[in-house]
């Protein structure tokens, strides 16, 4: 008989490095579905590989609903093609936006440093003074 490695709550929340209240979040929206035993979770692999893509998902700035309509594209196409194409047009629109937020952040740098200059050169008209 194959027996699939099966793992706890607290076991996976361990590997994730995520609290329980998350990994029941994540079964309540539909992105895991762990088989039971009386009230005890049981996560297959299955679960164990879903739920690290939800993780690494929200690390990349994807919201649950953008993983959980990936997750159910890669259910529905065997081949993953789908899968594929609609993770890589939210990997573009993730970029643009993180390229958009990161123009933001040099403007707003070199504004800051253009008044901590101003503030410093300021000191030194005083004390000549």
């Amino acid at each position: 008989m194959n027996r699939q490695r099966c793992f706890s709550l607290a076991e996976l929340c361990r590997e994730l490095g995520i609290t329980p209240r998350s990994l029941r979040f994540y079964e309540d929206k539909g992105l895991i579905a762990p088989a039971r035993a009386g009230t005890r979770r049981i996560y297959s692999m299955r679960d164990r590989a879903r739920a690290k893509l939800v993780v690494r998902g929200k690390q990349l700035g994807f919201t649950l609903k953008q993983i959980k309509d990936l997750l159910d594209l890669y259910d529905a196409d065997p081949q993953h093609r789908v899968q594929k194409v609609a993770l890589l047009k939210e990997i573009q629109k993730r970029i643009r936006t993180l390229h958009e937020m990161n123009a933001a952040i040099a403007t707003t740098l070199a504004d800051l440093e253009n008044i901590q200059q101003s503030i410093i050169e300021s000191f030194g008209r005083e004390e000549a003074a």
